[in-house]
């Protein structure tokens, strides 16, 4: 019942910057942490931020500095602002969201992915 939609992909040129956003539609008792990750060719896919219902974020060295990432709760929705864009940070990137059901159970739910391509 659950969906993430990621949206803000796109081509830009290196050094450049993008917002991405998720919305999260469905019924969810709870959100718990929510997150970002990307998977670039021949690469594993990787977390690049995470953030708690708390506000406690944290990020991969890779992108640290440059990436930041935020919440509206009572919206449901997490964002993810990048500057200084570099060729490396093409991929896919997915929104995630921890959360806990009506019954109490811990679920994890992903998006489909929107494509970021950095252009040397």
């Amino acid at each position: 019942q659950v969906q993430l939609v990621e949206s803000g992909g796109g081509l830009v040129q290196a050094g450049g910057s993008l917002r991405l956003s998720c919305i999260i539609s469905g019924s969810i008792f709870n959100i718990i942490t929510m997150a970002w990750y990307r998977q670039a060719p021949g690469k594993q896919r990787e977390s690049v931020a995470t953030i708690t219902d708390g506000g406690i974020t944290n990020y991969a060295d890779s992108v640290k500095g440059r990436f930041t990432i935020s919440r509206e709760t009572i919206k449901k929705m997490t964002y993810l602002q990048m500057s200084s864009l570099k060729p490396e940070d093409t991929a896919v990137y997915y929104c995630n969201v921890d959360g806990r059901n009506w019954d109490g159970r811990l679920l994890r739910y992903w998006g489909q992915g929107t494509q970021v391509t950095v252009s040397s």
